[in-house]
């Protein structure tokens, strides 16, 4: 019997709930996103083909940026969708040869205040990584405010002026005075792996990266932050592994020096894995330091959901929306802004 039209597909359906939901999540610092997103909710031709690409190249992040990739440009929902439907074999294309990446060096900021105790050297290793801009907190520069007041300089200096008239000044506000990072740590050993490694140095991927921030004034800061961490990873490109995380964590962590703490660490990574690889990275990420035998360290930005074992710790009545749940091997220790902007971590507190 053939299906009743009147009957929405499931996967149309799904698509339309995808970008309501993303709609209001964007509203406050994209609002041309969020109206696009709420277009492409109540259009039917785009949800239609939209469910088209399957669930990893139909996100909006994906198919807004390769939009923008295939000049639709930033107009009104109206003219854009126009835009769209006319390119949509070259957006379509592009969803399946690009991917959404890390881009945000803003997030060394959440993740200095733990590198900053970890005593002697450090090895780190980025899963998820991109272009390994996040593998260089020692090189950037910081700027925190707490309730204490301004933190402008909490550091020790970069190792030559050179570092500090090109690196990027992350901005952090910190919840509670005692979570200002002490120093700069120690990194004697950088590395990462990625599906899809970007090379800083060429322009080509670098201009993806950028396309890949949000449209609108509160995120213009991050344009320059992503240029200006280019220019400091250019000087001295990380090692980074092509492949899938589960399959080279062990391996790729196995060559780090015996003599440096291990730090494996990732935002925003495991929400595009499903249940079952996200319980093996956790599997694998918690028994690196017997596989190993010696010390290892695991930080985890991820949203709330995503990891059962970090939820399960989280105190009653603590809301994370709009922020990564921050654990260090599998205990919530903080609230860190997606974009590095902020850092709590009085709501864990006992």
């Amino acid at each position: 019997m053939a299906a009743d039209a009147s009957y929405p597909d499931p996967m149309d359906v799904a698509v339309s709930a995808r970008y309501l939901g993303f709609a209001p999540w964007a509203l406050d610092t994209s609002p041309l996103y969020s109206e696009w997103a709420e277009g492409v909710a109540n259009d039917d031709e785009l949800t239609e083909r939209i469910a088209r690409l399957g669930e990893r190249r139909g996100q909006p992040n994906l198919v807004f940026a390769a939009a923008r990739w295939a000049g639709c440009g930033l107009d009104p929902f109206p003219v854009w969708r126009e835009n769209v439907l006319d390119a949509w074999d070259r957006v379509a294309e592009i969803t399946a040869e690009r991917r959404t990446q890390t881009n945000e060096v803003g997030r060394c900021a959440t993740l200095l205040p733990l590198l900053s105790r970890v005593d002697g050297p450090v090895a780190l290793l980025e899963t998820g990584t991109a272009a390994g801009l996040c593998l260089f907190p020692d090189r950037y520069s910081y700027a925190y405010s707490s309730p204490a007041g301004e933190h402008p300089r909490p550091l020790a200096e970069p190792a030559s002026p050179e570092d500090e008239s090109s690196a990027p000044v992350l901005h952090c506000r910190l919840d509670s005075v005692e979570a200002l990072p002490e120093r700069r740590p120690d990194v004697v050993w950088r590395a990462g792996i990625d599906l899809a490694p970007i090379d800083v140095r060429d322009p080509v991927a670098v201009a993806w990266l950028e396309t890949l921030i949000w449209p609108g004034s509160a995120h213009a800061e991050r344009v320059a932050r992503l240029r200006a961490a280019v220019g400091v990873v250019r000087t001295d490109p990380p090692r980074i592994v092509e492949g899938d995380i589960l399959d080279h964590l062990a391996d790729v962590a196995a060559e780090s020096p015996r003599d440096a703490t291990l730090v494996v660490f990732h935002s925003a990574v495991l929400m595009y894995l499903d249940a079952d690889e996200r319980r093996r990275f956790s599997d694998l990420a918690a028994g690196l330091a017997a596989h190993l035998g010696r010390r290892v360290i695991w930080i985890s930005n991820e949203s709330a959901g995503v990891l059962p074992l970090v939820d399960r710790q989280m105190p009653p009545g603590v809301d994370s929306t709009g922020r990564f749940v921050q654990s260090v091997d599998g205990e919530p220790v903080a609230l860190a802004g997606q974009h590095g902007a902020s850092y709590e971590v009085m709501p864990l507190r006992p």
